[in-house]
């Protein structure tokens, strides 16, 4: 399970054993996971016991999500909806409100399905199994891993964008991951993970941490590093990234659907076509009317939107 940072040095000193590991990379996993000891963040899911519905539900809101964003929505759903069963009987349109502005809301709907499959097919536990947790929607390989290893406490190799970097930086010497996860890519961290099922936890948490806090995307904390090998460091830090391609966001269909889902959220009443259109445009001015429509149709198709009588609201 989610190592309580109290407990973390005992555990770095008397379980973790790096013996099967190459020496740099015991050294690395051995370094990350002293840092975090001593620099981990002291969040709810890591200091208390939220069980793994409770860690369910922070995996998937910090897919594309900061955490400090995901904080407070977090606490309010363990408080309104602490087991599967309290979400799966929930409204729709009240899940997509409190979920608000934490990315496409497509992952509310998608969690709350997943706790009617959990409260209906496995007695309101979240399963352990990785096939059990790859049928959840919405539940993919990380979120599948991060599950197992810090709410079931098994071993699991978890890699996430923050520990693919931290990977690639100080073992490749490239400043960023390519954009997809490459097989020896995968089988290099499953080397990584220690043995023992709770250093394991405690390495996965704290090299994601790492990531986080550390070895950022954008302007990493290099002399706060405390890693005595980094591949990138010792190159010179060369910017050999992958190229990528940007997607803008100012003027896409997914800044106007997020407009769209604001405006009937906010709404009390449900909005005819015009209105809504009308609404839209008028705090994005540069939206054509046919991109509305289109982003409209999208939401409708993702069952985020409903249409009754020519009217628009959430679902009920």
């Amino acid at each position: 399970m989610w190592p309580a940072i109290s407990r973390c040095h005992t555990l770095s000193e008397n379980v973790v054993d790096w013996g099967f590991m190459a020496p740099s990379a015991s050294r690395l996993v051995a370094q990350v996971s002293e840092w975090f000891v001593a620099n981990g963040r002291p969040l709810p899911w890591r200091e208390e016991n939220p069980g793994p519905w409770g860690i369910l539900v922070v995996e998937v809101m910090s897919q594309q999500t900061p955490i400090q964003r995901v904080l407070p929505v977090w606490q309010e759903w363990m408080q309104r909806w602490p087991a599967p069963g309290d979400l799966a009987a929930a409204a729709p349109a009240e899940v997509i409100r409190a979920w608000g502005r934490m990315g496409y809301p497509r992952r509310a709907l998608q969690l709350q399905e997943a706790a009617r499959i959990i409260d209906s097919e496995y007695g309101g536990k979240v399963p352990a199994a990785e096939a059990d947790l790859l049928d959840l929607p919405g539940v993919g390989p990380y979120t599948a891993a991060a599950v197992r290893s810090f709410a079931h406490g098994e071993r699991a190799v978890v890699l996430d964008t923050n520990i693919r970097r931290v990977l690639t930086r100080t073992l490749d010497g490239i400043a960023l991951p390519p954009t997809h996860v490459r097989a020896s890519e995968r089988a290099r961290a499953e080397r990584l993970v220690p043995r023992e099922r709770e250093a394991a936890a405690l390495w996965n948490a704290a090299v994601m941490e790492f990531g986080a806090l550390v070895c950022t995307a954008r302007r990493p904390a290099c002399r706060q590093c405390p890693l005595t090998s980094c591949a990138w460091r010792e190159a010179g830090y060369p910017e050999n990234a992958p190229l990528r391609r940007a997607q803008p966001w100012i003027g896409s269909d997914r800044q106007i659907r997020g407009a769209i889902m604001a405006q009937l959220r906010e709404s009390e009443v449900d909005l005819a076509q015009e209105a809504l259109i009308s609404r839209v445009r008028a705090a994005h001015p540069d939206a054509p009317a046919s991109q509305v429509e289109r982003a409209l149709t999208a939401l409708i198709e993702d069952s985020l939107v409903e249409e009754s009588a020519g009217t628009y609201h959430l679902p009920r």
